[in-house]
């Protein structure tokens, strides 16, 4: 698992406009990078909500807001559309960030187990290096802690 202090992994990814976007192009600035397991399900839509609720405190802070599951482009573009998302969401069909940075994971439902995403967030400084991890992140206060630690 990731740490903090620990150098963020690079990724670039397409945004919900097929637009590539990567890590890196971030530098200079905070990011808090949240992985979350699908868009429109309820705990997902709430979380993405609080987030773009709160989208204004975090670009006073300097802080780019990134969402990434593996949903497709289409799925992202339909899902910001919807619920008015101002900030990014990146598409990661092949789990290449989601398995980079430790998040695809054992889950167990109803008593089924199987594979998917954990709900965490990543907090990295503007040089790229990891300040905060915060695994199995509650939907409804994700945001309020994150910009609660930026203060």
């Amino acid at each position: 698992m990731l740490q903090e202090g620990m150098q963020a992994p690079a990724f670039t990814l397409a945004d919900k406009d097929g637009k590539m976007v990567s890590l890196s192009d971030l530098l200079g600035k905070k990011v808090v990078l949240y992985f979350y397991p699908k868009d429109n399900t309820p705990g997902c839509t709430r979380q993405a909500c609080a987030f773009a609720s709160a989208y204004s405190e975090f670009e006073k802070k300097n802080a780019a807001v990134i969402g990434i599951s593996k949903d497709s482009i289409s799925s992202h573009e339909k899902f910001a559309e919807k619920y008015n998302l101002p900030f990014i969401l990146l598409s990661d069909p092949e789990l290449q960030a989601i398995q980079a940075y430790g998040v695809w994971q054992e889950k167990k439902l109803y008593g089924k187990t199987s594979m998917g995403v954990v709900r965490t967030t990543f907090i990295i400084d503007e040089q790229g290096k990891i300040m905060k991890v915060m695994p199995k992140v509650k939907p409804d206060t994700n945001a309020a802690e994150v910009l609660e630690i930026l203060k």
